[in-house]
């Protein structure tokens, strides 16, 4: 894991657009296209200002979500909406987006039928994760009882997730072994409570901290505002 800290997020919000950037220019250059997964929440979207004016081959890039709640596209819920309005906009606007719902299915069905259009546009290049004070990434959440299914090596691209002690909508996430595809692993953080939770999830197995499965091979951005 390599830790690069910043005084602030909008300093961190420059330097990693432009690293994605960078990194998504390259994966056209050798194989003719790129495949972007990102969080949905507040955090990313500064990030997303900034990356939807990057000058580079959108038409070429592939765009998903690392998780989605269960809700259709056009619910304030659904981070869908933060990715139309924040990111496919501008130069951006030019990519593909898969989004993560299946109208007329469950969560449980739909993420079959997901894997389906997920599955052909891996291995990811960039994956943007984040991280919960409870040390979740995407959707995967320590207790929850698909856990163990959303890590399997086996799994599915899109696996069905439940949150676990909340009256909060179902999901669905990436699965770690769709995630564990990307080439470069990139994980946001903002503030003291997340560094700390960072610190914690490295003495800690998958099941218990899930984040810890992406740390060897991740970059960690942090900044304390």
């Amino acid at each position: 894991m390599q830790l690069t800290s910043y005084e602030t997020a909008s300093e961190m919000m420059q330097s990693l657009s432009a690293q994605i950037a960078s990194e998504l220019s390259a994966a056209i250059a050798l194989r003719g296209r790129a495949c972007l997964a990102v969080p949905g929440g507040s955090t990313p979207g500064p990030l997303f200002d900034l990356l939807s004016q990057a000058v580079l081959d959108w038409a070429n890039v592939t765009v998903m979500l690392t998780d989605e709640r269960w809700v259709p596209t056009d619910s304030p819920r659904s981070n869908t909406g933060l990715i139309k309005n924040r990111l496919l906009v501008n130069s951006a606007s030019a990519a593909r987006y898969i989004a993560l719902y299946a109208p007329g299915l469950d969560h449980v069905g739909g993420a079959r039928a997901l894997s389906q259009q997920v599955a052909p546009n891996l291995p990811i290049d960039v994956v943007v994760l984040g991280m919960g004070a409870d040390m979740h990434t995407a959707s995967l959440f320590p207790g929850a009882p698909e856990l163990s299914l959303a890590q399997d090596a086996r799994a599915d691209a899109v696996m069905p997730m439940v949150p676990v002690g909340s009256d909060l909508e179902p999901r669905v996430t990436l699965s770690a072994q769709a995630l564990e595809t990307a080439r470069q692993t990139h994980v946001l953080i903002i503030g003291e409570d997340k560094k700390l939770a960072l610190a914690q999830a490295q003495s800690l197995s998958p099941i218990d901290a899930p984040i810890a499965q992406f740390l060897p091979n991740a970059t960690v951005h942090w900044s304390p505002v």
